[in-house]
């Protein structure tokens, strides 16, 4: 289920797989969404105007990324927590409502009692009681970029988000700042990837409970596509430059496995080979 209100009680508690599309319904509730806690997704979040917002830490990461919407919250007098990625699956809301536990919290969040090791369901609830956030957020847009290993190569494109993916992306090489998961509402359409890439990389989120943060490369090559996730250490997640500049492979499918795709490659040196390849 992508979405529904987990709530008995006036104010609801949305649980969805992503806040990559915030509804006019979700204003003055509590969201609770399988998304990363980057500050990306706290600013979607906080454009909906909440009471509360939990989200999942995806490892945390390199330079704490994984948390960094945490901070950038606080900042707007906005209670939010983050799910451990160890308990509940990114990319799936009612896994992290379920059986999420809470791994950080900001000061607003603190002070309505919300606190590291209780549920998210309780932490959720405790949120019913903040308040709503009228304000604008401030922009944080995220980015399409092009790259080039070397000047002879064809270019790649880097997109913070899977949610950038344009029709013109089809046949090319894509770095991708989003976690590894499918979202679980996309489970049985065996949907991976929006566009038909040539290959693309994706962060593991730290891999987390079941692995859910690289289910993402064996439907991709049910879908034709070449795939791999870098380290959720070696790369800001929702940071398309920073898995570009300093990714390291963590995980490959058998697609692109079949072509010379390892484990501790560079996530450069896996596009140029991506770029060379015959698939």
């Amino acid at each position: 289920m992508a979405e529904r209100n987990a709530s008995d009680n006036d104010i609801p508690i949305w649980i969805l797989d992503t806040v990559t599309k915030p509804k006019p319904e979700h204003e003055g509730a509590v969201i609770l969404a399988g998304s990363h806690g980057g500050v990306y997704a706290g600013y979607l979040a906080a454009s909906a105007h909440p009471r509360g917002i939990i989200l999942n830490d995806a490892g945390v990461g390199r330079d704490d990324a994984g948390i960094g919407s945490l901070e950038y919250l606080e900042e707007l007098g906005l209670a939010a927590a983050t799910v451990a990625h160890s308990s509940g699956k990114i990319g799936d809301g009612e896994d992290m409502l379920a059986r999420g536990v809470i791994s950080y919290t900001n000061g607003p969040a603190a002070a309505l009692g919300c606190a590291v090791g209780e549920s998210a369901a309780d932490c959720a609830a405790k949120m019913r009681t903040g308040e709503i956030f009228t304000g604008d957020p401030p922009s944080h847009s995220e980015g399409r970029y092009k790259f080039r290993a070397e000047r002879w190569e064809p270019e790649v494109w880097g997109l913070d988000s899977a949610s950038l993916l344009l029709p013109e992306d089809k046949g090319r090489v894509v770095i991708i700042g989003s976690h590894g998961a499918i979202l679980a509402a996309n489970k049985s359409s065996g949907q991976a990837i929006y566009q038909p890439v040539k290959a693309a990389v994706f962060h593991d989120a730290g891999v987390g409970r079941e692995r859910a943060g690289i289910t993402r490369l064996p439907v991709m090559d049910e879908q034709g596509v070449s795939g791999a996730t870098v380290s959720h250490t070696s790369a800001r997640i929702g940071d398309a430059r920073s898995i570009w500049n300093t990714g390291m492979i963590s995980h490959v499918n058998e697609r692109a496995a079949a072509w010379g795709a390892r484990t501790g490659m560079s996530c450069q040196d896996f596009a140029i080979a991506a770029l060379r390849a015959r698939t």
